[in-house]
């Protein structure tokens, strides 16, 4: 299992953490929740989506009969940009390659799910999440293998607009037939 140091040096993000969020559930989960980054709870706990989007995330979970320790949750960069800004590109290249990538392919999870649009771009760049939120992708992984994804808005996207509730809740429902037949088809 890849392992994020607690003291990584490799960009700048490093300079005002207070600490990494390299990631949080089972190294067996079959699916992976992928978000942008850490958060203030986060960088505090260091742990990944603990504040009001990670409350409600847990919400989503359980009403699929799951719960954080069943799946793996992390994000594209493990350490919080400042003011919650977007992370740079040269953040996101360094830290997806040196832990993003590698922990998808030691847990290799049936289903990578991405939260929000940033992750979704990150894996497939140019496709609006509003036109592919709650739909099967296939992408690869970096040894060339298919990987299925599934996109789905930011669970923070409910904490502003009460009406994405629902989409998130419907689309999460998503998960556990799309779960049996990759199973069926491994």
């Amino acid at each position: 299992m890849i392992i994020v140091p607690p003291d990584c040096q490799l960009c700048k993000l490093c300079e005002l953490r207070t600490r990494i969020v390299p990631g949080y559930g089972s190294k067996n989960a079959k699916i992976m929740f992928v978000g942008e980054g850490p958060g203030k709870n986060e960088d505090e706990q260091g742990k990944p989506f603990v504040g009001a989007a990670g409350k409600f995330l847990d919400e989503m979970l359980a009403g699929i009969g799951m719960k954080r320790e069943d799946v793996f949750i992390t994000n594209i960069v493990k350490c919080r940009p400042p003011n919650n800004r977007d992370p740079l590109p040269e953040e996101v290249s360094i830290c997806s390659k040196t832990y993003l990538l590698k922990q998808i392919e030691d847990i290799s999870p049936l289903l990578v799910v991405t939260l929000g649009r940033h992750a979704m771009n990150f894996f497939f760049p140019g496709k609006k999440i509003s036109q592919v939120h709650g739909k099967w992708l296939k992408g690869r992984k970096q040894n060339g293998e298919v990987q299925d994804f599934l996109a789905l808005y930011h669970p923070a996207a409910a904490l502003y607009n009460g009406g994405m509730r629902t989409t998130l809740m419907e689309d999460m429902k998503k998960v556990p037939p799309l779960i049996e037949k990759l199973k069926n088809e491994s």
